[in-house]
């Protein structure tokens, strides 16, 4: 059984933890290994490590820094095989969910190769007699990022490729549920040529969060979760005086025009609603149908979703089990209620037989969702999928806008027209039109609107690299050499 500590220096930390949380293999119930849980000490002494180690990184010049990341990422990318198969021993995913986790956070360490170019300031030349001015961007410091169990590679590579390439030094706080990955890519980073302590990772629970928290050395904190808990890193975050990305739940709609293309659409539903079991920010959990398309679509939906195949991530399964089994408990008592409050259960997933102890739920269509009810107001990430049949655009868009998640969201029509309306009027931070997951590419940045960020900076892209440094404007007069350095009147103000 293995045992993982923090990352620290280099190496993994000897130290015997006093307190330590259990990691489980999903598809099978057992332990497979546990992990250290830091208290406020040993945060501290990290923060310190990382904040002597910022020092020198910060003036490492943006050609060793590009260097470290394109060795970082070949080395990534032939390893690619064994990160996923980490993702899958602990979180569930199948291979192939957890192969293009790792190749979408490989993305943003390319972006951030280009770093030279992104971090150029402006000049302006004589603004006013003798007077230049020009801008220049530097790194915050030691920045932490807080990442959630969905994405144990993916999302933490949305933030630290950017906060290194500009010049901070990192330190990873992974969930608890599956940290084996990080720890295989701080290894990388380490083989890439990283200088020890640049980039540190902390395990643990609320304890070390709230120390990275309130930590006076840690200026910014990214974070990905829940809502409550992205308000809850906001509010304390900025309290003590960091800057703070927290991004949140979502509740994702895909709208269905009756003109859509309805093949098109169900395969859509599938597999943004079921891949990866539901377990990720941008699944879509509300499918609002235009009539009077809604009875064919549930049709074509349903037939899909009997043929998924629900089992062991290695072994050729279409979905895996969830992360835990309280998860797995919580989800299902998700389709308990939304039956017992009058949503029709077209496919039930509480009925999938698989083999073994695994946290298994299969997929789950409901059909005569309402929006008051419980599983079309909360978010339940996991593998079920409601229908919320209406009768105009407008109505179908009003239920978008005025639900209190604005991650993404998707529109299925040929009608162009249409299209263009939606994405002007449709208040979320990501749209997909005929496209079903909008998560945007890595020169672009990711977030939500409403209650599915807090903070005013998205991820990645040029709004990442602006929140990992900080503008600083000069302003210079220099005299004129050929007359020894002699001011010969220009006008002090002009």
């Amino acid at each position: 059984m293995k045992s993982i500590s923090h990352w620290v220096n280099g190496s993994m930390m000897a130290d015997k933890p006093e307190r330590t949380g259990e990691i489980f293999n999903p598809a099978t119930g057992a332990v497979s290994g546990n992990v250290a849980f830091a208290d406020a000490a040993t945060v501290d002494k990290i923060v310190n490590i990382s904040e002597k180690a910022f020092e020198q990184w910060r003036h490492a010049s943006l050609t060793k820094r590009t260097q470290v990341l394109f060795s970082f990422r070949e080395l990534v990318n032939k390893n690619k095989e064994k990160i996923a198969a980490l993702i899958t021993a602990e979180h569930g995913k199948v291979l192939s969910d957890a192969q293009g986790e790792v190749t979408r956070g490989l993305e943003v360490v390319e972006f951030a190769c280009g770093i030279p170019h992104l971090l150029k300031g402006g000049f302006s030349e004589e603004v006013s007699t003798g007077v230049d001015v020009y801008s220049i961007r530097q790194p915050l410091g030691p920045v932490a990022i807080i990442s959630p169990f969905n994405f144990p590679a993916m999302v933490p590579m949305w933030f630290f490729p950017i906060a290194l390439a500009c010049g901070n030094t990192v330190i990873v706080k992974p969930s608890e549920k599956d940290p084996s990955a990080i720890m295989f890519i701080a290894e990388l980073l380490k083989e890439a040529g990283l200088p020890d302590g640049v980039f540190n990772v902390i395990h643990g629970d609320k304890v070390a969060v709230d120390a990275l928290l309130n930590h006076p050395k840690i200026k910014s904190i990214s974070f990905v979760g829940s809502t409550p808990i992205a308000k809850y890193v906001y509010e304390n975050g900025t309290k003590s005086g960091k800057r703070v990305q927290a991004l949140g739940g979502a509740k994702n709609h895909m709208i269905v025009l009756p003109d859509a293309d309805l093949e098109l659409a169900a395969d859509a539903a599938i597999n943004a609603g079921f891949g990866s079991a539901g377990e990720r920010c941008m699944a879509i959990s509300a499918i609002v149908a235009v009539e009077p398309i809604a009875d064919k679509l549930i049709e074509k939906i349903k037939e899909r979703a009997l043929k998924i195949k629900t089992g062991d991530g290695t072994k050729g399964a279409d979905m895996g089990p969830l992360v835990t089994k309280i998860h797995r408990d919580k989800v299902a008592s998700y389709i308990a209620a939304g039956e017992k409050e009058g949503a029709k259960v077209v496919v039930d997933g509480r009925d999938i037989k698989v083999d073994g102890d695994g946290f298994w739920l299969g997929p789950t269509l409901f059909d005569q969702v309402k929006p008051n009810m419980s599983i079309y107001l909360e978010e339940i990430f996991g593998p079920v999928l409601s229908v919320i049949r209406v009768k105009s655009y407008d109505e179908a868009l009003k239920l978008v806008n005025d639900h209190q998640y604005g991650n993404g969201t998707a529109i299925f029509t040929n009608d162009g027209g249409a299209a263009r309306r939606f994405q002007n009027e449709v208040e979320v931070g990501m749209v997909g039109i005929n496209v079903p997951i909008p998560v945007p590419m890595a020169y672009f940045s990711f977030g939500g609107w409403k209650n599915s960020l807090f903070g005013d900076s998205h991820a990645h892209g040029t709004e990442g690299v602006h929140f990992f440094t900080r503008g600083k404007v000069v302003t210079s007069r220099w005299l004129d050499p050929s007359h020894g350095g002699i001011n010969l009147g220009f006008p002090q103000n002009s």
